[in-house]
């Protein structure tokens, strides 16, 4: 028994010291020239970004999934334009029934997915008493269950091909929550624990990876409105820039990305002090009532 306790002591610590010096030197980057990526809510924002991202970075097939089609046609058409083959499919990914059907559909017509980017989302953006129920299960049925349908419908195809990668663009909501939101941090959270599971379950499956992004309150019109007390110090990411470091992250098949990287204090910070010590922070920085203002859409 001592024995196997020293040996998992000694596999921590050369897991650990290989950790720091990976990111010292360079690892090797996935070749994305070969990679069929399909982006849920692909159509503007985020989703939009990480679509030219990929594209710029020699994916060599473009999926949008959403729900407008006149934002996706325009994001397809900007793809195109690129040089790279992008399609569009109109999927609601809280729709199981619809998701099956439109996997199918990509199957038939475009062929194998190799990276799942999950990036649609949709946010009430009010509190518990003010939310309409039907709005509360919107939430959780997109942003949460529509990543259950959506890698069911891929992963098993992956796993055969030993070759693919589960993305899930998250949010630092997730691990610490804001009132007035109260659907959009529950669903995040539950997303979370989702993709966790998953990346350890996939610990025994070569070829198949995961990558979860935690950002910070990013500029796009899902939030507007949104207001943070010290803008200067924590301003809002840029699409662009939460694009360009997923990708960076898929290549590096880096499991757990926050940003900014400001964002490990925070966690850190949730560890350790008492909840009256994290309320006064919520009250200071303003995120107690960041929401107050919020006039995006879902």
């Amino acid at each position: 028994m001592l024995l196997r306790w020293l040996l998992f002591v000694a596999q921590t610590l050369v897991l650990v010291a290989k950790a720091l010096v990976g990111s010292l030197l360079p690892p090797k980057r996935r070749d994305l020239r070969a990679d069929h990526v399909l982006i849920t809510g692909g159509g503007r924002g985020i989703g939009r970004a990480l679509a030219r991202e990929f594209a710029r970075r020699g994916a060599r097939k473009i999926i949008l999934w959403g729900r407008t089609e006149k934002c996706l046609k325009e994001a397809a058409e900007e793809i195109q334009a690129m040089g790279t083959e992008c399609h569009y499919f109109i999927c609601d990914v809280g729709n199981r029934e619809e998701v099956y059907r439109q996997a199918k559909a990509v199957r038939e017509k475009v062929g194998d997915i190799t990276i799942l980017v999950n990036n649609a989302a949709v946010v009430h953006g009010k509190s518990l008493m003010d939310s309409d129920d039907d709005a509360l299960l919107k939430s959780q049925h997109i942003n949460t269950l529509g990543q259950f349908w959506t890698t069911k419908a891929f992963l098993p195809r992956m796993l055969e091909l030993q070759n693919g990668h589960i993305v899930c663009l998250n949010s630092i909501l997730a691990l610490s929550a804001i009132p007035g939101a109260i659907d959009y941090c529950t669903s995040k959270a539950s997303s979370f624990a989702f993709m966790e599971s998953l990346t350890l379950g996939l610990l025994d499956c070569p070829g198949v990876n995961a990558t979860t992004v935690l950002p910070f309150h990013t500029s796009t019109e899902m939030f507007q409105g949104m207001r943070i007390r010290f803008p200067n110090l924590f301003p809002p990411l840029k699409p662009e820039t939460v694009a360009q470091r997923t990708v960076e992250a898929v290549r590096q098949n880096q499991a757990f990305l926050l940003l900014p990287w400001t964002m490990h204090i925070l966690v850190i910070l949730k560890s350790i002090l008492p909840q009256a010590a994290l309320e006064e922070i919520h009250k200071f920085s303003g995120s107690y009532t960041c929401m107050n203002t919020f006039k995006g859409r879902s």
